[in-house]
């Protein structure tokens, strides 16, 4: 238990680390973005085929096909819903602070708040990956999501500090958006945890919204500025990476 809290922390941390980041560069270039993002999907996509998808076939056992199936369009769905109540990370993530200038404090709170929304699943993917008691696999899992995060706390301080929030009002929001993924691993393990009969289907469920996530948020934000063939292979990159890892620990 006290690693998986020192892993949530360390999960949630990331998107602090990020914010911090983005408060020593507030002027980040698109190309240095779009790959950063494109790496962190790649080892995305690696931990939730490797780490989630593939352990969920492997556990379900007859069944396990047609659960990992479902729990895969579950988890997308799960997102697809919530994208219809919030706006979509790619449509501001990515513009150049100046841009916000005109933007309402209400308009970039909502994009945070995006944000802070889409780090429940994660975290539940964190969490879920220690309670299947795989070890290793849950630390890929969560080394993933933790990559992931840097980038994008990275992206949401310069639209609040461009719209007139604080510095110590912008840190705080970066802050909340960090520890909604503690609680979200905390869910997933405790979910698990108490009921083994539940894991395929957490397991891909975590799997599908990852997989949504990298497909209807990172990659199209990190094909948008004109870097799509540096952004393509940064993601092969990431991947591989995420692959040889679990190949040698393995």
């Amino acid at each position: 238990m006290k690693m998986v809290l020192l892993t949530a922390l360390g999960v949630g941390g990331a998107t602090v680390f990020g914010a911090i980041i983005g408060f020593l560069f507030k002027k980040q270039s698109h190309r240095f973005s779009d790959i950063t993002l494109s790496f962190a999907a790649g080892i995305m996509l690696a931990a939730a085929i490797l780490g989630l998808i593939l352990p969920s076939l492997e556990t379900g056992s007859k069944y396990g096909l047609i659960i990992t199936v479902i729990g895969i369009f579950a988890g997308a769905i799960c997102l697809n819903l919530i994208d219809k109540a919030v706006p979509h990370l790619h449509k501001l993530a990515g513009t150049d602070s100046e841009s916000h200038n005109n933007q309402s404090i209400n308009k970039v709170l909502l994009f945070v708040l995006a944000i802070a929304i889409h780090n429940l699943p994660e975290g539940i993917a964190s969490g879920v990956g220690f309670g299947s008691g795989n070890t290793q696999q849950a630390f890929l899992i969560a080394g993933g999501i933790a990559l992931q995060n840097i980038p994008e706390g990275m992206v949401i301080i310069a639209p609040m500090l461009a719209s007139g929030i604080s510095a110590k009002k912008t840190f705080v929001i970066a802050l909340f958006t960090g520890l909604v993924e503690v609680i979200g691993t905390l869910i997933g393990y405790f979910a698990v945890s108490v009921s083994a009969a539940i894991l395929p289907f957490a397991l891909s469920f975590a799997g599908g919204t990852m997989l949504y996530i990298i497909s209807d948020e990172m990659i199209p934000e990190t094909h948008s500025h004109g870097c799509e063939r540096g952004a393509t292979y940064a993601l092969l990159v990431g991947f591989c990476v995420m692959l040889i890892s679990d190949v040698l620990l393995g």
